[in-house]
């Protein structure tokens, strides 16, 4: 698997096919290790990094678990391979930066990643479709449990595992769950949602996790501290307070359909008309169309022949570096702008 292979895959988690994957479009769980007798990466010089790195590749390659995986260095990567790989969620916006001595392991279907010296040495990532948040834990710990045969981690019996930031410090154990919110962003509950979570120890991300913003709808509920708790501590108090929001989301829908059924199909069917017929869209406005429509599809407004899968799949390959990568060049904003809107039209039109 190359990463040109990858804008010809469909993202595990985008398939629609989880539980409950009407509200949450994916799960995932991510571990922070550092290994011992190591510096941390941000008081690391290059040697040390490198050093690092190299340690982290030979406990890769000898994992039966990862077997097969596509080992890629960042530095070795353009900068639009970098966002292409952001923005299948594979690893984080502040991975791209300060390349050296940085690495991203990427399994198959998408379902395991694990980026080598981001802020910690690594960060073992799994997604799932839908709400599936123990069988992302079980994928996680199996990863977890190999890579820590095969190159010691830095542990303290006082603390747990010892990580660059210390909320991760303890179990390094970061779960979260994709929702979407539309009908509670809607009629304003989602100010209620933000309180709170915030009061259980939980916090709100944007579509690309930490330090983004929330774009159509689209939010990332995740635990907030991994100290003084257990991991089946964290995914419980994670998938209850997940499942309450699920559920509040669900009947507020419900609501929405007996009290303003016309307002909402006029919002879906104006959404769905605009993206079958534009000549020109930008990213953003497709996002918010999009929810729009996944909305109308989950109330059963529409009766075209799509589906949430097809929703998703637009979702991702009508963001920018999928568009050049499909394209094979850069392509100036503009530009990418009418060939979204064609691909959009094509891919509504089932092409």
């Amino acid at each position: 698997m190359k990463i040109d292979d990858l804008s010809n895959n469909k993202c595990e988690w985008l398939l629609g096919n989880g539980p409950r994957s009407n509200i949450a479009i994916s799960t995932r769980v991510r571990v922070a290790r550092n290994l011992a007798g190591h510096r941390y990466f941000s008081w690391a010089d290059e040697a040390c990094r490198e050093k690092t790195l190299e340690a982290m590749l030979k406990a890769v390659e000898k994992s039966d678990f990862l077997k097969g995986s596509e080992i890629i260095r960042i530095k070795d990567m353009s900068p639009l391979d970098r966002q292409f790989l952001v923005e299948r969620h594979l690893m984080s916006p502040d991975h791209t930066k300060d390349a050296a001595a940085k690495g991203l392991v990427v399994g198959d279907k998408e379902i395991i990643s694990i980026m080598l010296n981001e802020e910690d040495h690594l960060r073992i990532q799994v997604l799932q479709s839908g709400f599936n948040v123990i069988e992302a834990w079980r994928v996680a710990d199996e990863v977890d449990g190999e890579l820590g045969k095969l190159v010691p981690f830095d542990y303290s019996n006082q603390f747990g595992y010892l990580t660059a930031c210390p909320t991760n410090t303890g179990t390094g154990l970061r779960a979260s769950v994709m929702l979407h919110l539309s009908a509670l962003a809607m009629t304003g509950q989602i100010e209620n949602v933000y309180e709170a979570i915030s009061k259980v120890g939980m916090t709100i991300r944007g579509f690309y996790g930490e330090g983004t913003e929330a774009l159509g709808d689209f939010f990332q509920i995740s635990n907030q501290l991994a100290l003084g708790h257990s991991e089946m501590d964290i995914l419980d108090n994670l998938s209850r307070v997940i499942d309450k929001i699920i559920t509040r989301e669900e009947f507020t829908r419900e609501e929405l359909l007996k009290r303003k059924k016309e307002e909402i199909a006029d919002r879906v069917f104006r959404s769905f008309d605009t993206l079958k017929s534009a000549s020109i869209i930008t990213s953003s406005e497709t996002i918010k169309l999009l929810s729009t429509v996944r909305l109308g599809l989950d109330l059963g407004l529409l009766k075209e022949d799509i589906d949430i899968n097809t929703i998703n799949e637009i979702l991702l390959v009508s963001q920018p570096a999928h568009l050049q990568k499909v394209a094979h060049q850069e392509i100036a904003p503009y530009d990418r702008d009418i060939k979204r809107a064609d691909l959009i039209r094509g891919k509504l039109a089932g092409k």
